[in-house]
């Protein structure tokens, strides 16, 4: 995985400000700054997880990536195509090559369409296949995420959970896309389908040769499925580095504390606890400086005033603190 030519998606200073508007006139009063700078790489064959705590803007990154909202400002290429401010007419062709798997299946599903439609709806929108071929193409999709054919006449509401989760991956994949966003796909599940869930992407990962963009809150499920980890705060990624070193060696405080809120495998292990202090602030008005020092036990008087920059501080390892050494990304 390596090579520009590898690049599935390419984030550049990704911003998106979501205004506030006041008054009978509804002038704008401030901005929500959800999304304020970030930027990444995803290459074909990669997870990249997406991590932070509710508030930190990962979902709004996936959101605008796909163009499913606009972005302020930034860059945003697939497969070296920049569709940043791509109207709707080009961003029909580039959606073939991204999907999304929501986080509750049931709500993203249409309950008055039959399995079988709501994963025959691609192919028949971008006209990928002949219709005498759509009925074999679906039976494919069901059996390669695990369904059985003879599900296709239910409907949404007379599947379990997780068979709809598994369906809602099945219209993901019918237009064959080169990138998943998949946004808490397994948060809403029993923690025993969990396990299924994520193997089975693991498993069309290493068949199709995908690329995911995996958001989640839960540090185990990042471990266990992603290749390199961003973790976010208050709009900004803080950290990002490949999986072994974000779990074994983090370098920022605040993915610190993250970690040691996580429960060990091995029974009896403890992790020693890293306690914040207070809420994560509002976007509408961030701290100067760094966001995180309202919250650090290790803030200075510069993290107060100074924004640090994100800072190369080992091959592959970015990280954005005053405390961490190393040339500028």
């Amino acid at each position: 995985m390596s090579g520009e030519d590898d690049v599935v998606l390419r984030v550049r200073d990704l911003k998106k400000h979501f205004p506030v508007q006041s008054g009978l006139l509804r002038r704008q009063v401030g901005a929500v700054l959800a999304v304020d700078g970030v930027s990444f790489d995803i290459r074909r064959g990669e997870t990249l997880g997406l991590v932070g705590e509710s508030g930190s803007g990962k979902s709004t990154v996936g959101k605008t990536v796909l163009r499913l909202i606009d972005p302020t400002a930034g860059e945003i290429a697939v497969n070296g195509e920049d569709v940043t401010r791509a109207g709707a007419a080009r961003m029909r062709g580039v959606r073939r090559q991204m999907q999304m798997v929501f986080q509750d299946p049931y709500a993203s599903l249409n309950p008055r369409l039959s399995a079988k439609r709501i994963v025959a709806e691609p192919l028949e929108n971008y006209s990928e296949v002949p219709r005498a071929e759509i009925d074999a193409r679906v039976v494919a999709l069901f059996q390669r995420v695990g369904l059985r054919p003879d599900q296709m006449v239910k409907y949404p509401h007379e599947f379990s959970g997780g068979q709809r989760q598994r369906l809602g991956v099945a219209r993901a994949l019918a237009l064959e896309p080169g990138l998943i966003v998949a946004d808490e796909p397994v948060s809403a599940l029993d923690v025993s389908v969990q396990a299924q869930v994520l193997n089975l992407l693991m498993d069309l990962q290493d068949e199709m040769d995908l690329a995911y963009l995996f958001i989640s809150h839960d540090l185990a499920v990042v471990e266990h499925i992603s290749h390199r980890v961003a973790v976010m705060y208050l709009g900004k990624i803080v950290e990002l580095t490949d999986r072994e070193s974000l779990f074994a060696n983090p370098r920022h405080p605040y993915t610190r504390a993250l970690l040691s809120a996580a429960p060990l495998p091995e029974p009896g292990a403890k992790r020693e606890r890293i306690i914040l202090k207070g809420d994560i602030p509002s976007p509408i008005n961030p701290p100067s400086g760094c966001r995180f020092h309202t919250r650090c036990p290790l803030a200075e008087e510069r993290c107060r005033i100074e924004e640090p920059a994100t800072r190369m501080v080992a091959e592959g390892h970015q990280v954005a603190c005053h405390l961490e050494t190393g040339p500028e990304v």
